[in-house]
């Protein structure tokens, strides 16, 4: 099985994906495709076949399979695992969890759109948009509810590691880099996604990565 991604420090679908990967337990090999500029252009029309030829990435091969789209990979290795290392046994938090990843997957485009991924950077002075703070509060609610409701088995959404925290986990790490004020109980939710071992690795990657990319690294 292979995981093609982008530049770790600033592709939050790679994350998503690799992440997702990472928790499905399989044995996985990881291709790199560094974003921006001539050679991402070069390397989408190389005709290796390897490279994200639509422009986006993560892209997880299984043998003859080929799944897109970071949440089309969660679910496609739901099924192969098993659904329950995703995803909460109990009805009504696996109906909240799926909510959440969805909500998740289609939403907050103004807090995409002025907060980029950026793990390895700590921007000072950034101020919100009406529209960023509006998505800012809508995460915190939903993450005070699902903590508050079933997070009584561990540190996470939910308890224990899963869907639901592969899918915000690139907004703990926006929250960090751009310093967003969190009450108590959400810092407390992102030191647990921060800490987690495969987050470290994928931070400890990022600040390890030799790729810039400029319009990322300033806050308009």
């Amino acid at each position: 099985m292979k995981i093609i991604i982008g530049n770790k420090n600033y592709s939050s679908w790679s994350l998503r994906g690799w992440l997702a990967a990472k928790q499905s337990g399989l044995a996985f090999e990881e291709i790199t495709v560094p974003m921006g500029g001539e050679a991402w252009d070069e390397l989408k029309q190389d005709g290796s076949g390897t490279q994200p030829s639509h422009g986006k990435v993560p892209i997880l091969w299984d043998d003859e399979v080929v799944v897109w789209d970071s949440l089309a990979i969660l679910e496609y290795l739901a099924d192969k695992v098993g659904r329950e290392r995703f995803w909460p046994k109990d009805d009504t938090a696996r109906g909240m969890a799926r909510s959440m990843v969805a909500e998740m997957h289609s939403s907050y485009l103004s807090l995409r759109s002025e907060c980029p991924m950026n793990v390895r950077k700590r921007f000072d002075g950034f101020e919100p948009s009406e529209a960023c703070r509006a998505d800012i509060l809508r995460i915190l609610t939903i993450w005070a509810e699902a903590r508050s409701r079933f997070g009584n088995g561990g540190p996470f959404l939910f308890g224990t590691f899963g869907a639901a925290d592969v899918f915000f986990a690139p907004v703990v790490s926006r929250f960090i880099s751009y310093q967003i004020p969190v009450p108590g109980f959400a810092a407390a939710y992102m030191q647990a996604v921060w800490e987690h071992e495969w987050m470290q690795a994928w931070v400890t990657a990022s600040e390890n990565e030799e790729w810039v990319i400029e319009q990322y690294e300033t806050v308009s």
